[in-house]
């Protein structure tokens, strides 16, 4: 089993991660497929194309029929964006499980698909926030979460680790090196163990899944910086498309939107990734109205999906 690690030459963001890594020790050029290049050290394949991160969908399977080698996770590396240009390493799973079937996704993905979530998601925010002091990019840099959002199509659990948010911080080295050494010690290459290995024998099995709130889950946010928290989907609520029901009464249940679907769908991509895990909601219960509210807690209950409050998962 391999991890890939997915860079574009389209993307300072990208491009300077990677090539930070591929000045640590170990590397060797591995094999070409479709215009892409890649690079070997122990059980990473380090893979650069030159479109957009997020058009090569199912680069899993392709590799896997290219080499034989079966890959048990992704992890992007990307530029981030954001209207108030604030300096930001983010990290985040993947998806777009609210957009209708006839609905084209802005950035990748398929409608109403959302990806496997890596397991190492919550342990490598934590990881990220500890390198990110130590080569004093903080407080200038933000260190957060995002909600699920774009694509590309993948069948393995898969992360983005993203630069943001404007032309000088993308091409900025510290944060490319930061970046470097989360995948670096993450994935354990420097010979300690790799952070985030999910385990259905580990002690502590509580996943958060995030319902609604801002696009940088901030109220999610409190609860996965404490050691041993998992996280899986996390849906701002813009992934939560809700018809209004306006002053009428309306039975909770029968409100419109596709709101229902992307709930299961990320429940369902949650659990499948953390085999033996709880999958705990957590509610931004600030962000939603109290018709939402009751929606979304009824919907719940007939998931039999446990929402917790921040001790459940402590």
């Amino acid at each position: 089993m391999v991890t890939l690690v997915v860079a574009t030459t389209t993307d300072p963001a990208s491009i300077n991660p990677a090539a930070a890594l591929l000045a640590m020790p170990g590397w060797n050029p591995g094999p070409s497929f479709e215009g892409i290049r890649s690079f070997e050290n122990q059980h990473v394949r380090l893979l650069q194309h030159d479109k957009g991160i997020v058009e090569e969908d199912h680069l899993d399977l392709r590799w896997r029929d290219k080499t034989g080698e079966e890959v048990d996770e992704l992890v992007f590396l990307s530029k981030h964006t954001a209207v108030s240009n604030r300096p930001a390493i983010t990290v985040h799973p993947i998806g777009v499980p609210h957009l209708r079937d006839d609905e084209v996704p802005p950035q990748g993905g398929k409608p109403g698909w959302a990806a496997l979530p890596d397991p190492r998601i919550g342990p490598w925010l934590r990881l990220l926030k500890k390198l990110a002091e130590s080569h004093n990019l903080i407080p200038e840099f933000e260190i957060t979460l995002e909600g699920t959002h774009h694509g590309p199509v993948t069948n393995k659990p898969t992360m983005f680790v993203e630069i943001g948010s404007t032309e000088e911080y993308w091409k900025r080295l510290d944060a490319a090196q930061v970046v470097c050494l989360l995948i670096w010690e993450g994935l354990g290459l420097g010979g300690s163990a790799a952070v985030g290995n999910w385990s259905r024998e580990s002690d502590k099995k509580k996943v958060l899944l995030g319902i609604g709130g801002g696009h940088y889950a901030p109220r999610h946010m409190d609860i996965v910086m404490k050691d041993g928290v998992w996280v899986g989907h996390l849906l701002s609520g813009y992934s939560l498309p809700m018809d209004d029901p306006g002053k009428s009464k309306v039975d909770p249940s029968s409100i419109g939107g596709t709101w229902k679907k992307s709930i299961q769908v990320a429940y369902e991509a949650t659990k499948g990734a953390f085999p033996g895990g709880e999958i705990i909601a957590h509610l931004d219960h600030k962000s939603l109205k109290s018709w939402q509210k009751a929606a979304i807690t009824g919907f719940l209950s007939e998931l039999d999906i446990k929402i917790g409050k921040p001790n459940d998962f402590y």
